[in-house]
C-alpha cells in the first residue's frame, strides 16, 4: 500500500512536477492534468491549492528560486561579492527562461499584466542581496554613495536579465567579469 503524502511533502512533489513540466513543455504545454499525474496526485488536489496553471507555474518557479539563495556573505571586497552574486544568479537562469514562457501566454495578455508584474510576483518577499552588497561597499569606502543612482544600482541585474532572456542561458564567466570590471566598478568606485 502506498502512503499518501500530505502537507509540505505533497506540495513539494507538486511543485517539482510543475517545474519539470514547465521546463520541458513551457507554459503553453503545462497542464494541471500532467502535473497531477507526474506528482502522483489528482487534479482536484491541485485545484484546491492554486486557482489555475499560471498561479501553479509562478509557485513552481518561486520554489526553484528558493533552492538558489542570492545572499552573498561579506567577502571584504566589492568585486568578489559582485562576481559571487552573479554566479548565484546564474544558478537561477533556467527560471528566467521558464518565466519568459509565461509572459508570452494568453493568461498575461488577458490579465493585462506586464513583465514587471510577473517579476513582482516571483520576487515577493525576497530580500535584495545586491543592495546589501553595495551598502557594505559604501561602509568600507569602496563605493561613493552619490554614484548609486537607480539606473546604476539595477545595471548588473538588468544586464543579467537581458542576457538570460535573449539566450535562455546564464552569461559566461568572462562576460560577467567584463560587466563588473569595465562597466559597473568604474561607475561606482570612490575617487
Amino acid at each position: 500500500m502506498v502512503e499518501r503524502r500530505r502537507g509540505a511533502d505533497l506540495e513539494h512533489a507538486i511543485l517539482e512536477a510543475a517545474w519539470l513540466e514547465l521546463v520541458e513543455r513551457g507554459y503553453a504545454g503545462l497542464t494541471m492534468e500532467a502535473v497531477a499525474e507526474r506528482s502522483g496526485t489528482s487534479r482536484p488536489v491541485l485545484a484546491r491549492r492554486w486557482e489555475g496553471r499560471a498561479q501553479l507555474a509562478i509557485a513552481a518557479i518561486r520554489h526553484q528560486r528558493g533552492k538558489h539563495p542570492l545572499e552573498v556573505p561579506d567577502r571584504g571586497e566589492l568585486r568578489a561579492e559582485l562576481l559571487e552574486f552573479l554566479e548565484r544568479l546564474s544558478a537561477r537562469a533556467s527560471g528566467i527562461a521558464a518565466a519568459f514562457t509565461l509572459l508570452t501566454s494568453e493568461y498575461f495578455s488577458k490579465a493585462q499584466s506586464t513583465p514587471n508584474d510577473l517579476r513582482g510576483a516571483l520576487m515577493q518577499g525576497e530580500v535584495q542581496p545586491l543592495s546589501a552588497i553595495l551598502k557594505r561597499a559604501v561602509e568600507r569606502g569602496e563605493v561613493d554613495r552619490k554614484r548609486l543612482t537607480a539606473p546604476v544600482t539595477s545595471l548588473l541585474s538588468d544586464l543579467f536579465r537581458h542576457h538570460a532572456i535573449m539566450n535562455f542561458s546564464p552569461p559566461p564567466l568572462a562576460l560577467r567579469k567584463a560587466w563588473v570590471d569595465t562597466i559597473f566598478l568604474p561607475l561606482v568606485r570612490a575617487q
